[in-house]
């Protein structure tokens, strides 16, 4: 999921969003005015469960993990009427019913250009109190978001670097698919079994509607039968002429791996590159454990 800006956007594809519940209505690929007045309806909710349907999720999924986000344009008025700036750190939890448009997101984080806030804890409070509203909006359960804001003096703490484990890049393939290709996925359930946290900087995959191309970075790690790594190397490729959000597509590689190689556990998180100062970094895990810290690559 990428979120675009006004300038030469694509023109959606209305096949494809008349695919996805709610998303024919929402701002992506098309040309939108921008508003500086705090608007929470700006918010536009897409339901996760059509998609996962898409790759044999109907009940309970395999997993569990979150969204993490980085909001790099977020500035409010002070009291006085003085700019005030910060990142925010934001974290969704991958069983609320909704994921959020990105482009929708800019725009509401836009909305407070020219509001006036108490502090920054009230700006915090204003987007925790939205998001959850939205991500949760129409279920029986209600559950809560994490957001962090990181004022300047704080910068200087934020990290740099690349995602840790064994770089599949190395690898010396030939590539021929383009498109989704688990069959590509294999596993020697006669090889003893190993834990391995690879990574590959090759994946490419573009946005469900307007088709710009969306980069990122990609670490799975798992435990249980070896798995060709070649095969998996290829596989990531095979994402460059694919259409999917960020969180479909971590979603999707993950049910591949946990269906075709039978790990004992694993973990799949990527990092996307940036666009209209957000970037998206899903993470999915077979197994409860703490999310990775929200640490940008070198591309973010």
């Amino acid at each position: 999921m990428s979120a675009d800006s006004t300038a030469s956007v694509p023109a959606i594809d209305p096949a494809r969003a008349a695919g996805v519940p709610g998303l024919a209505d929402a701002p992506l690929g098309r040309a939108t005015a921008y508003t500086d007045t705090y608007d929470a309806t700006l918010l536009c909710p897409l339901p996760r469960a059509p998609k996962r349907a898409e790759i044999g999720i109907t009940g309970t999924p395999p997993f569990t993990g979150a969204d993490l986000w980085t909001a790099f344009e977020l500035s409010w008025l002070n009291h006085r009427g003085k700019p005030q700036v910060a990142l925010a750190h934001i974290t969704i939890p991958a069983e609320t019913p909704h994921l959020i448009e990105s482009k929708s997101f800019k725009l509401y984080l836009n909305s407070f250009n020219q509001t006036r806030f108490a502090d920054a804890e009230q700006v915090r409070e204003r987007l925790r109190a939205d998001l959850a509203e939205a991500l949760w909006r129409g279920s029986e359960r209600a559950g809560s978001v994490g957001v962090r804001l990181r004022l300047p003096h704080e910068w200087a703490a934020e990290a740099v670097r690349p995602l840790p484990g064994l770089s599949l890049d190395r690898l010396d393939v030939e590539c021929t698919h383009y498109q989704p290709a688990p069959e590509l996925l294999r596993a020697d359930p006669e090889q003893p079994p190993v834990e391995e946290v690879l990574t590959s900087d090759l994946l490419k995959s573009n946005c469900l509607v307007t088709g710009q191309p969306d980069w990122g970075s990609v670490q799975i790690a798992y435990s249980g039968a070896p798995i060709d790594q070649e095969g998996l190397l290829r596989y990531l490729v095979s994402f460059r002429q694919h259409q999917e959000f960020h969180e479909q597509c971590v979603e999707r590689i993950f049910m591949d791996i946990w269906t075709r190689c039978r790990p004992v556990r694993l973990s799949v998180y990527a990092r996307y590159t940036r666009r209209g100062g957000l970037d998206i970094n899903p993470w999915r895990t077979s197994h409860p454990q703490q999310p990775p810290v929200n640490a940008r690559t070198a591309r973010q």
